[in-house]
């Protein structure tokens, strides 16, 4: 296998793209695949035909019955690659130019109620444990962070005065995010907490701290989030996209606008936050059928 072609693409992605290490591992992971299939099949990866690539569609649908989600990340991967080998001019001609993905079956994203939301956020906090885990609640919902966003802010990311947070999503971009009052209002008491628990010892500059003053886990916040959710009863399990998700429906049911919903959840294109479009349609066929007499 032609290893050196795939450890400067794993690099043009990590520095050039600075994509997370886990959008690299997992382009590595299909690319590498692809890679095996072509020396198994004695074709040279810098000279395949487009019809070698159908031919791989192919064994990917039917020999290895991947499912069309896996089958359209694993050519978008390949079409990454040969884009990067173009640039690279190793390649005259994209090999994937006429390639066609497989369509992805359109999923649709859960999202908690109003009611929901309004129950988990009046739920009784006493502890520093339980008065974190209903601010990253609360935090959550207020800015639709990425928990990785989440853990990742710091003391100086966080503006309650002109109630903004600054967080860093993903290929270490960056974006303001609005929060409401009620939002900076927990954060606050959050703080106090904090600084109480802390007091005179030295602790991490992260907002968000466990028990030895150190920045938190991503498994911490799943499992406090999922902990709460258990005990308000909710239908589903709690988890921090859904939270996201539940942010951006509720923007999108209130009349917020695509563009700006984009900006606020940080996606580079807006055929991604067009998912919630359809979600809308989705609660909206919901109640046709329920509030109208012949639905």
């Amino acid at each position: 296998m032609d290893s050196y072609l795939l450890d400067d693409f794993k690099s043009h992605m990590s520095f050039d793209r600075q994509l997370s290490a886990a959008t690299v591992a997992a382009y590595g992971s299909d690319v590498e695949s692809f890679l095996e299939y072509c020396e198994a099949n004695e074709q040279n990866p810098l000279h395949i035909s487009p019809s070698f690539l159908d031919q791989y569609q192919v064994q990917l649908r039917e020999v290895e019955n991947l499912a069309p989600a896996s089958i359209f990340r694993k050519l978008e991967a390949i079409k990454c690659f040969y884009k990067f080998l173009q640039i690279e001019q190793r390649i005259k001609e994209d090999p994937t130019r006429f390639l066609k993905s497989a369509k992805r079956t359109l999923k649709i994203p859960a999202q908690l109620s109003r009611q929901e939301m309004d129950r988990l956020l009046s739920f009784p906090a006493r502890t520093f444990e339980e008065i974190r885990t209903l601010t990253m609640l609360d935090l959550l919902y207020a800015a639709g962070l990425r928990v990785s966003e989440l853990i990742g802010l710091r003391l100086e990311n966080v503006n309650l005065e002109e109630r903004w947070v600054l967080a860093f999503g993903k290929g270490s971009k960056q974006r303001f995010v609005p929060i409401h009052k009620e939002a900076c209002q927990r954060l606050q008491i959050y703080l106090q907490a904090r600084e109480a628990k802390f007091a005179h010892k030295e602790v991490s500059s992260e907002l968000f701290l466990n028990r030895n003053g150190r920045k938190l886990s991503r498994i911490s916040v799943w499992k406090d989030l999922a902990a709460l959710g258990r005990k308000a009863n909710l239908s589903q399990p709690l988890h921090p996209h859904l939270l996201r998700h539940t942010f951006a429906s509720h923007l999108l049911q209130g009349g917020a606008d695509l563009r700006s919903l984009q900006e606020m959840l940080g996606h580079a294109d807006l055929a991604t936050t067009q998912i919630y479009t359809h979600l809308n349609v989705a609660d909206l066929k919901n109640k046709h059928k329920k509030y109208h007499p012949h639905g």
